[in-house]
């Protein structure tokens, strides 16, 4: 059996995990983040016995336990060496998780982890891999020969801070153009909020009332309906996801990639468009082409990612 530790800005997810990357038994606790990093810590202790205890699993059946964290991290000595929505720099987060338990404690990004999951659930038969996630912001994870790839200084495959508009809009790394400005599900919302205010007759003004904010659903769901301004809304958008995985296609040439984040949940509907696009404009034209897909564990995928990434390290 591992442990998986997903440490969030919201929460800290813990999950027992077994051999073959399947999640038994998850707990969590707020995260209050601006803590010390020796109370995360201690909570998260206490979530690892929580869920052995539920599953009736012995401390000493756990053979290591892995952590993905936000931020910038130094995997080889296991610290945070900066995440400044949580406050914890240049903390050794995993020594500390040491002090608790005799089983070795190993560090991931948390999206590498979350990659990882992805990749021992459906990517597993593949050598390279890459993960995008469309979420407040656009996380990525990379895997090469079947290996998480983080550059040589731990903080590679940030995929959501390539730049996709020269001079574009700014992005909260200080850079301009960034992919996440204009693929995320905030980018999203930006862009519906925007054609809302220029399409008034558009139903995404009555759907904004009925349910009282917009949301990344809001133009995916009154495309739905006919809407023409939603629909325009939805397709710019998808393009701008597609327009970036063209990019990493062009760079790695990967087997698989996969993405998650809530929209993907739309399915065929980002789904299909997307390939379309990739496949009309990638470099290769002629060979095998990379296969795009949804993902499968979600929420579920850094605490798989994060055990089974430590189980590697076991090894």
């Amino acid at each position: 059996m591992y442990i998986g530790i997903d440490l969030g800005g919201t929460n800290i997810a813990v999950g027992l995990v077994t051999d073959e990357g399947k999640l038994v038994t998850k707990a969590s606790l707020p995260t209050l983040a601006g803590r010390d990093y020796k109370e995360i810590v201690s909570d998260m202790a206490k979530l690892c016995n929580m869920v052995t205890a539920e599953s009736n699993v012995n401390m000493d059946e756990v053979k290591a336990i892995g952590i993905g964290s936000p931020g910038s991290i130094d995997s080889k000595n296991g610290i945070v060496v900066f995440a400044g929505n949580l406050a914890l720099d240049k903390a050794p987060v995993a020594e500390e998780l040491g002090k608790y338990f005799d089983i070795p404690v190993h560090m991931e990004n948390d999206a590498n982890a979350a990659a990882y999951g992805e990749y021992i659930a459906c990517g597993i038969d593949s050598d390279s891999f890459v993960f995008i996630t469309l979420g407040t912001g656009v996380g990525g994870g990379i895997i090469i020969n079947k290996k998480i790839y983080s550059g040589f200084n731990g903080i590679g495959a940030e995929i959501g801070h390539m730049t996709l508009k020269m001079d574009g809009e700014k992005c909260n790394c200080g850079n301009y153009g960034c992919y996440e400005k204009y693929a995320s599900v905030t980018a999203l919302i930006e862009q519906t909020g925007k054609a809302i205010e220029e399409n008034p007759d558009s139903i995404m003004n009555d759907w904004v009332k009925e349910n009282g904010h917009i949301s990344g659903r809001t133009a995916f769901e009154c495309a739905k309906r006919g809407d023409a301004a939603a629909t325009e809304v939805r397709d710019n958008y998808i393009r701008y996801v597609a327009e970036g995985i063209v990019s990493v296609v062009n760079i790695f040439q990967p087997e698989l990639v996969v993405i998650g984040g809530g929209i993907s949940k739309e399915g065929d509907v980002i789904l299909k468009p997307l390939k379309d696009f990739v496949n009309n404009r990638e470099f290769n034209k002629d060979m095998p082409k990379t296969d795009i897909r949804i993902a499968q564990l979600f929420n579920d995928a850094g605490i798989i990612g994060a055990a089974m990434a430590a189980k590697n390290v076991d090894k």
